[in-house]
């Protein structure tokens, strides 16, 4: 018997051994294996095939080197968990790029040598409390001599953090600085300084041109277009064309070889640009300011959008009365003009990286895109109106204030397009070649189709500094800030174009802000349902009016200074018409307010007391359960 129990006790420890070698194997073996599958509906996880491809095409190797003070102990938890989801995206870098990418993780302790390199390179020390030792969380990329830094990575950009890294490998693997050129009607670059001027020994305030135009000089070598330009110089790859009236069937045909030959377009267009009516009524009478009194015309690419299938109604503003904007009326006046259109994420493209992280868009007098589909274009609209509460109303009217645009503001079930891209194969605007009138050589004959990259703008006042940025006197003299997110949306759509191809096809990692949009939708429904009672009051207004005038004028002589019977009593109900409509228009604010309030507490009453009542429940449940099973 004890024969036997120590066979059976040597089997079961050798069995036990092998189990822990196997294992053990098993783990060296699978260690450096990355077996995982991205479940999330977004898919967070895994890399877009624009990085995909731009990983294949490296040039030459690129490190990057990832600086997080992981073992500090001033270090949040959160970021932790954060950084082991960066890390997890970098690996899959390295992994896609087939060994021309490697990473290096370095945890930056005080007073060490990767905390000196982390400073060198630019990573942004962070202190977390006043007296602890600063903590670092930041990537760089080295290839050559060439070095570019995210000096502190943050969870609030976790939606653009696949671009922001592709961006960085694609500055130091093609380290070139890209040409940009600028073609405008208006003076959107400035103006150069006046030569009798400096030969006078005077100092003027020379115009720099519009801030968004300045801030692009900093990353890119940008080249001024003239308006009618035959031809688009071959260096430049990305062409901003903003506000482009009547052109030249010259020009028009350059910027259709353009984009055949490869070339990025981004094309501002507008119905009504307040920057050239401003700018026309000072050239009249410099006294003439704000919507003084000006000629200005609409601007569009007309044969070029027939070419694509594109339709822009220059006689026609967008209106939308859910993202109304509250602008100055005068004397103490606030109105919402839903002209001036104020957009939220709501209406910008789900998993769109060009407008992941923004949270505000204003276009002011914009024109609207529709976009016939196509085999061979792919449209991917950037920004819409609300379906219930758009519509549009006449380009002349929109200048002359709300009271003009009032009666044509009915919502008529179209959600329009503001801001589309299309990528494609495009067709020539011109099939029989180019000539100019009434000459007698033969037609120059050009590409008849190609691939390119078009983003197309209905507004060209939001980038405008008016529009975007508000100058703040500091002792360090005017400092420009941001007043929305108009000059990051048209800096991205120049990033996206003006950098490698790969990256327009790099998406955002998703949104995770849920906008609260049931507010929006009440304040809708509110304006228009105040609207209308304005509408009838002033109906109202108007036929008593009609009235007075009518009895005034059967009267004679002295007769016309004194009131009839008939109109003393006309004039008392009016008032009381009158009182009765205010009376209703200020329930009407009321009952919005109202449910807005009672929205807020059925949402509180949700998120206190539904979690203790589930838990309840399923409690009260597996208890009846049991008691049924004993």
């Amino acid at each position: 018997m004890a024969t036997t129990s120590v066979k059976r006790f040597t089997t079961g420890a050798l069995g036990l051994a092998c189990l822990v070698v196997i294992i053990g194997a098993i783990y060296v073996i699978t260690a450096n294996l990355r077996i995982r599958a991205d479940l999330t509906a977004e898919k967070l996880y895994t890399l877009s095939m624009g990085s995909r491809e731009l990983l294949a095409k490296l040039p030459k190797d690129v490190t990057l080197k990832f600086y997080f003070s992981r073992s500090s102990a001033e270090m949040p938890m959160g970021l932790k968990n954060y950084a082991d989801q960066v890390c997890d995206l970098l690996k899959e870098y390295e992994i896609a790029s087939n060994g021309r990418l490697v990473l290096e993780e370095f945890d930056p302790k005080p007073d060490s040598d990767a905390e000196e390199w982390a400073q060198r390179y630019g990573v942004e020390p962070q202190q977390t409390s006043m007296f602890g030792q600063p903590v670092y969380f930041g990537l760089v990329a080295v290839s050559g001599e060439s070095q570019q830094v995210l000096g502190g990575l943050n969870p609030r950009s976790e939606a653009t953090l696949e671009y922001d890294v592709t961006r960085l490998i694609t500055r130091v693997a093609w380290p070139e600085k890209p040409v940009i050129g600028v073609m405008s009607s208006l003076k959107v670059l400035g103006e150069p300084m006046n030569p009798m001027m400096m030969m006078q020994r005077r100092r003027p305030q020379q115009d720099q041109g519009w801030l968004v135009f300045q801030e692009l000089k900093k990353d890119y070598t940008v080249r001024e277009i003239e308006m009618e330009s035959e031809s688009i110089p071959q260096e430049i790859t990305t062409l901003v064309v903003v506000h482009p009236k009547n052109l030249t069937e010259k020009t028009l045909f350059a910027l259709d070889q353009f984009v055949l030959r490869g070339g990025r377009l981004i094309a501002l267009v507008d119905p009504f640009s307040v920057a050239d009516f401003n700018a026309n009524a000072q050239q009249q009478n410099p006294m003439m300011m704000q919507m003084g009194g000006g000629q200005a015309g609409p601007s569009t690419l007309s044969k070029l959008f027939t070419a694509w299938g594109v339709t822009f109604d220059t006689a026609k503003v967008v209106a939308d009365l859910s993202a109304a904007t509250k602008l100055n009326a005068g004397n103490g006046r606030v109105e919402e003009n839903p002209a001036f259109l104020s957009f939220t994420p709501a209406n910008a493209t789900k998993d769109e990286l060009l407008t992941a992280q923004l949270s505000q868009i204003m276009f002011a007098f914009a024109g609207s895109f529709e976009i016939a589909e196509s085999k061979d274009i792919q449209v991917t609209p950037l920004f819409r109106t609300s379906k219930e509460n758009a519509c549009l109303v006449d380009q002349m009217n929109v200048q002359f204030g709300l009271g003009a645009m009032r009666s044509q503001l009915k919502p008529d079930g179209v959600q329009r397009t503001l801001a589309a891209r299309l990528q494609g194969t495009f067709k020539t605007a011109f099939p029989n070649g180019y000539a100019e009138a009434g000459s007698t050589n033969a037609p120059i004959k050009g590409l008849t189709s190609g691939k390119g990259t078009v983003m197309l703008f209905g507004d060209t006042d939001f980038i405008n500094d008016p529009f975007c940025v508000q100058m703040a006197q500091t002792l360090f003299g005017n400092i420009p800030q941001p007043i929305n997110d108009n000059m990051t949306l048209f800096g991205n759509a120049v990033e996206q174009l003006a950098g490698r191809q790969e990256l327009i096809g790099v998406r955002s990692r998703g949104n995770f802000n849920r906008p609260f949009i049931k507010v929006d939708r009440l304040e809708a429904a509110a304006m228009k349902k105040w609207q209308a009672e304005e509408e009838r009051l002033q109906q109202k207004l108007s036929e008593t009016q009609q009235r007075l005038n009518e009895m005034q004028q059967q009267k004679k002589g002295a007769e016309r200074l004194i009131l009839s019977r008939e109109q003393q009593e006309a004039i008392v109900q009016f008032r009381k018409t009158e009182a009765e409509t205010r009376k209703q228009l200020k329930s009407v604010r009321k009952n919005l307010n109202r449910d807005i309030e009672q929205l807020g507490l059925t949402l509180k009453l949700l998120n206190i007391g539904l979690v203790p009542v589930l838990v309840i429940g399923l409690g009260i449940v597996r208890g009846l359960s049991r008691k049924k099973q004993r």
